[in-house]
């Protein structure tokens, strides 16, 4: 039986809540009640429940998302999937069997303790499968085996038809084939109720990784220092990062605020077999810095931080460490504040004026610089590899790098600034002759691929074309638009954000 959570009930509060406390935004838009399911027989009844009771079910795994797509909805049913949560391998068909439920760091270690497989997926250890998956998924070894959604075989989902019968589907590409495609990356709970992910295969774990962690002396960096140091953090994607032989390193260059002395790099290594045993790729990359004069540290085995050294000495021996524990040691991701997040695909290097807009930011004072960071990810490698997009939902196959705005308050008074503040340097950064003349404000035109919808911005809507932001310009939306139609008639499944029906 699953379990009923009301407004009476003094868990009420704790269980309506994600981690983005931002939402719900009132008690007078947060849900009636919310179904805590075990079992997929518990969520097929749930959702019938509320077809039958004429009200909208909102679904979530692991409460991580950015905007108000489940938490919003007034007197509605939130059907929390968090206890369907199994992961392993089918020993009859040898199939990795994922539920929505799982947070990564629990798949993490069942795939590498049973198996010695893992997914490519993202780095907190507490985010759950059903959205990162069918949003796409992303982690820091992506570059070198893809996004986690690539190596979907098969879905387990529950849609409603046009009559407000539940019916179950196993979908592969034999069977519901454009249904299957669309849960490969087009989001989460659009279609319907997703409540396993299968793989045929999955990639070998990494016996070994080295991690170093980069610091740049934020304080006495100048304009012109500064502008070199993203230029030639983001000219190694766009040239050498590009071969194969590198796809095994990632990197984060971390922007935050002057006065908080935020500005560094982290880095996680391999080689494509798994291994350590040659380091030469890491230490030219490395080398690329030493002019910035960044400190760093290595971390070892413990995770902790267990060599100090300075990249103008590279000969010093690299640490290594289990990847398992590199995976789980320390992003659980569990940290529960008000927050906005934004998003771009990059094609290209920065250009200077992208590079100065940031640095003016975050060398200034504004609630929204204190409070915030953009993080840049390296990507590319076999996320894009030829092919994968006309199989899965993510358009954005030819970008070298992927940016994250993270903002995060406590005090609920100062939303609207944080806000507008995040949302003006966003819409600066994508101002001027660098971005499409009839695009202004948002990343768009040869030198991007616009925006990821794991990371939804609801300040997007604005634009009459933010569904081609998210889902490129190749006719993938009006394609997803037809599965809806489809597998969806009566738009059960709906938020903000969600595909609209024809």
């Amino acid at each position: 039986m699953d379990t009923l959570v009301d407004r009476k009930d003094p868990r009420y509060e704790a269980l309506v809540q994600g981690h983005n406390l931002r939402f719900p935004e009132s008690a007078a838009v947060a849900p009636a009640r919310i179904v805590i399911c075990a079992t997929s027989a518990q969520v097929k009844q749930a959702l019938q429940d509320a077809i039958h009771d004429g009200i909208r079910p909102t679904v979530r795994s692991g409460g991580h998302c950015y905007e108000n797509f489940t938490a919003n909805n007034p007197g509605g049913v939130l059907l929390d999937l968090s206890l369907l949560n199994a992961e392993g391998r089918d020993p009859a068909t040898g199939e990795y069997c994922v539920r929505p439920g799982a947070a990564l760091g629990d798949i993490y270690q069942a795939l590498y303790k049973q198996s010695g497989v893992t997914l490519p997926g993202g780095t907190c250890y507490s985010v759950g499968a059903g959205g990162h998956i069918s949003g796409g998924g992303y982690g820091v070894l992506s570059r070198l085996y893809g996004l986690t959604s690539d190596w979907v075989s098969a879905v387990d989902i529950l849609t409603v038809d046009s009559l407000g019968r539940v019916t179950e589907r196993h979908i592969d590409t034999k069977n519901d084939p454009d249904l299957f495609r669309a849960c490969r990356g087009a989001g989460a709970a659009g279609f319907g109720v997703i409540t396993a992910f299968y793989f045929q295969q999955l990639p070998l774990a990494p016996r070994e990784v080295i991690q170093v962690d980069l610091h740049f002396p934020w304080e006495s960096t100048s304009e012109e220092q500064f502008v070199s140091l993203l230029m030639t953090y983001g000219d190694y994607w766009a040239t050498r990062g590009s071969e194969p032989d590198t796809w095994g390193l990632f990197a984060i260059l971390d922007i935050g605020a002057r006065s908080n002395g935020r500005l560094g790099m982290y880095i996680q290594f391999c080689q494509p077999d798994g291994t350590v045993r040659d380091v030469s790729i890491l230490r030219e990359f490395l080398a690329r810095f030493d002019k910035f004069r960044p400190s760093s540290r290595l971390r070892g085995m413990d995770g902790r931080s267990a060599v100090k050294q300075t990249a103008q000495h590279p000969r010093v021996e690299l640490g290594r460490m289990c990847w398992l524990a590199a995976a789980t040691g320390d992003r659980s991701g569990s940290t529960q504040e008000r927050a906005k997040y934004k998003s771009a695909y990059m094609k290209r290097n920065f250009v200077p004026a992208e590079t100065q807009t940031i640095y003016r930011f975050y060398s200034g004072n504004s609630i929204a610089s204190l409070s915030s960071v953009v993080a840049v990810d390296s990507y590319g490698g076999a996320v894009n590899r030829r092919g994968l997009a006309e199989g899965t939902a993510i358009a954005q196959r030819a970008s070298i790098m992927k940016l994250q705005w993270q903002c995060y308050w406590t005090d609920p008074a100062m939303d609207a600034q944080h806000l507008r503040e995040l949302d003006a340097f966003y819409t600066e950064l994508y101002s001027g002759t660098h971005v499409d003349a009839d695009h202004q404000g948002t990343p768009w035109g040869d030198a991007y691929e616009g925006c990821y919808m794991n990371y939804p911005d609801a300040d997007m809507l604005r634009y009459a074309y933010w569904p081609e932001l998210y889902y490129g310009q190749s006719g993938l939306y009006p394609f997803l638009q037809k599965v809806k139609r489809t597998y969806d008639p009566n738009n059960v499944f709906h938020h903000a954000m969600s595909i609209r029906p024809l």
